[in-house]
């Protein structure tokens, strides 16, 4: 431990301060711990549109023995103090199993926020710069997480728009500081609303457009809608695994993607099967029987974790059960879409909206948010045009050579 302290303080006199006003440590206790996840809602405590994460939710990710990413990644959280203040934070990522499809040389950083200052920035990025050289590392990028599933992308439209669970938030500072550290766009997401069709008047026609759709792929390829009566039956019957199966193989070719081990498959549907309504959830079987697409949404929980102010205990269980059970908002969150890479091309993701229209009518949503697209993905985003949508935000990566 005293060789990476020395290390690290090392690292701090190549930046543009002398006097190493600013220190960069390791996280290595329960109280860096505590402080590194802190630090984010201390932030943006003021902001009406950042969605804290939930404590244990970034607890448990980098923590090796409950994050099954680590059998293939390697990471190190850094908190930037000055004068014993916390000022930045930073998570330094190697993702050896994505390097390796990707034949690239890669460290990612990620749950990355800081105080709009140059010399935290400098020492923050300069840390994890130096750490991934030392592991072989010629290119840094982010912001990502270990896999495809964390937050990943950082904010460059839309700050004034609610964030969500799903998506980080970020400070209009925080490209500026990265392009002036000589960062360089990578890739970039579109985050899209859409207005939910009516059964009658206004986007019905839409509506009644995926239906006639849908009835015609289903009556030529032999497609149906595969629905569950709990889940219960859902996690028995074993499609939660054969849904992630799809995910793995439809997002295969998806910036920075490496397919999901077994291990992570059961941590995701243990993490995300107690938040889901089966009537939200639209899989769709060929006709032999075997799962092929699916949709996957749930209500929005972005206000009630701002009023649970990102704890479960001692009273924000009850906001998140609310907001689930019992009064949901008027927002439906589209997570994960996907059909397998031959099927692509049928038209069975108008079985999916057709269902999935029907389900949120029923329970009284009216707008849907999509987690972010990649903006060059034309397959997925052609699935919008039939749909009353809008762009709400924009995210990129930034990277560049170490």
């Amino acid at each position: 431990m005293m060789k990476k302290c020395y290390l690290y303080a090392f690292v701090l006199k190549m930046c543009k301060n002398p006097r190493m006003s600013v220190l960069i440590r390791p996280v290595t206790t329960k109280k860096e711990m505590k402080q590194f996840i802190c630090f984010n809602y201390e932030l943006y405590k003021g902001s009406p549109y950042a969605v804290p994460d939930l404590y244990s939710d970034v607890h448990d990710t980098l923590d090796p023995s409950k994050n099954a990413a680590y059998e293939f990644c390697e990471a190190q959280p850094f908190i930037a103090l000055r004068d014993e203040k916390v000022v930045g934070r930073i998570v330094a990522i190697i993702n050896h199993k994505a390097n390796a499809v990707w034949e690239k040389k890669c460290v990612r950083f990620g749950w990355v926020d800081f105080i709009d200052d140059a010399e935290v920035v400098d020492a923050l990025f300069a840390t994890v710069e130096q750490w991934g050289k030392e592991r072989g590392m010629d290119t840094i990028v982010g912001p990502l997480g270990f896999t495809d599933l964390d937050q990943e992308g950082m904010l460059f439209e839309g700050y004034d728009q609610m964030g969500s669970m799903y998506t980080m938030y970020n400070y209009p500072y925080y490209n500026d500081h990265l392009k002036a550290l000589g960062f360089e766009e990578d890739a970039v997401w579109v985050d899209r609303r859409i207005n939910i069709p009516g059964m009658d008047g206004e986007h019905s026609a839409n509506q009644q457009k995926f239906y006639r759709v849908a009835k015609l792929v289903e009556e030529r390829y032999g497609f149906k809608v595969h629905k569950f009566k709990s889940k219960k039956e859902l996690k028995d019957s074993g499609y939660i695994l054969k849904v992630f199966d799809i995910i793995n193989k439809a997002y295969q070719n998806l910036y920075g993607t490496s397919d999901m081990t077994q291990r992570q498959v059961e941590q995701y549907a243990n993490m995300y099967l107690p938040y889901l309504d089966t009537r939200l959830i639209s899989i769709i079987d060929n006709k032999e029987g075997e799962p092929v697409a699916m949709g996957i949404c749930m209500p929005s929980l972005t206000k009630a974790i701002q009023k649970a102010k990102s704890k479960m205990l001692p009273f924000g269980w009850w906001h998140m059960a609310k907001a689930l059970y019992l009064k949901h908002s008027s927002t439906l969150d589209l997570l994960l879409i996907g059909t397998l890479p031959e099927y692509q091309d049928t038209g069975c993701i108008s079985l999916i909206f057709a269902d999935m229209i029907t389900a949120a009518q029923k329970m009284g949503f009216d707008i849907a948010e999509c987690c972010p697209q990649l903006e060059n993905n034309s397959k997925a985003l052609s699935v919008w045009r039939s749909l009353d949508t809008e762009v709400t935000k924009r995210r990129h990566t930034w990277k560049k050579s170490i």
